[in-house]
């Protein structure tokens, strides 16, 4: 999946390619006249003249030492003080806001006025229309980049920042932290899913909505989930009064997410199983215990949490 500021799939993304278009032109053509002054200086015949020409040395310098330059960087200046505008504000009002959390090593999301959906590692948006992200940390600084969509954004602890993204088109768009956290830092990948405006609504109803009540295999799966004490970790709504811990990810619509583990892994049996099996193999140093569990209580586990779209 692209990570490439060059390949642009929103404004600001566009902005940014363009400002690096720029400056890689002009660090080009800067690069070809030095080489080709070189080139002139180096074939000249001087040994056949009697005398060497004379150089206005101060001329020279102060048009190529000082007065190129000068308006190379204040070109560049210019563009680069007008991406950073369109860089912080949108470019017209927002009627979204996405709050994400980072999390050594996962993304926590949740949607402001729809306090029931919560999900990880995947921001889901309305294509074609800017949507405000609110950025915090609970623990180290992260730092939030979706190279196709905006520009990084850093996730401070005790701090709220503020960005925006526009997918122009639907896609998914892969961000990761930009900033070292930690042992798992390279492993604390995300995905922008960016939907038409219709579907992105009934995804997010249905992300609101609780889970349903687990029947057979996975109704076992629960007892086993509740026994191996991931309720200390994990919460699973399932309507009503639903206990469970804050410190992973919230699992009610799990199945519905395309990766887990922040992107280590894909969400399907096997992913799933080589997961809750020994995550500590898989990822070494998060908060997650390696489980063991016996075949059964896995084949438990892992129908619950398909269940759980």
């Amino acid at each position: 999946m692209s990570q490439s500021t060059l390949a642009p799939a929103g404004p600001a993304a566009e902005r940014i390619a363009t400002l690096t278009w720029l400056i890689t032109g002009l660090a080009a053509a800067v690069m070809l006249a030095v080489l080709a002054y070189l080139a002139v200086a180096i074939l000249r015949r001087r040994g056949l003249e009697d005398e060497p020409r004379a150089v206005n040395g101060a001329f020279v310098v102060g048009v190529f030492g000082v007065g190129l330059p000068l308006a190379i960087l204040l070109v560049t200046f210019g563009f680069a003080l007008n991406a950073l505008a369109a860089l912080v504000y949108p470019p017209s009002a927002t009627r979204l806001t996405v709050e994400v959390i980072g999390h050594e090593w996962w993304w926590e999301v949740r949607y402001p006025g729809h306090e029931n959906a919560i999900t990880a590692n995947e921001v889901h948006i309305p294509s074609g229309e800017p949507v405000q992200v609110r950025l915090s940390s609970d623990d180290v600084i992260h730092s939030f980049w979706v190279p196709q969509l905006q520009a990084k954004m850093d996730v401070i602890p005790g701090r709220a920042n503020r960005t925006w993204l526009q997918a122009d088109q639907p896609g998914t768009y892969r961000g990761q932290c930009a900033e070292y956290c930690g042992l798992q830092h390279a492993h604390m990948s995300l995905l922008v899913v960016a939907e038409p405006p219709d579907q992105f609504e009934r995804w997010l109803a249905a992300q609101s909505r609780p889970a349903g009540p687990p029947q057979g295999q996975a109704a076992r799966g629960l007892q086993a989930f509740a026994a191996s004490g991931c309720l200390a970790c994990h919460t699973i709504r399932f309507g009503g009064d639903s206990p469970g811990g804050k410190i992973g990810p919230d699992l009610t619509h799990l199945a519905s997410r395309q990766m887990i583990a922040a992107g280590t892994l894909p969400n399907n049996p096997a992913g799933l199983a080589e997961w809750i099996a020994d995550a500590q193999f898989v990822k070494p140093g998060n908060k997650m215990p390696a489980m063991h569990p016996d075949p059964e209580q896995l084949r438990d586990l892992l129908a619950l949490l398909q269940s759980l779209s």
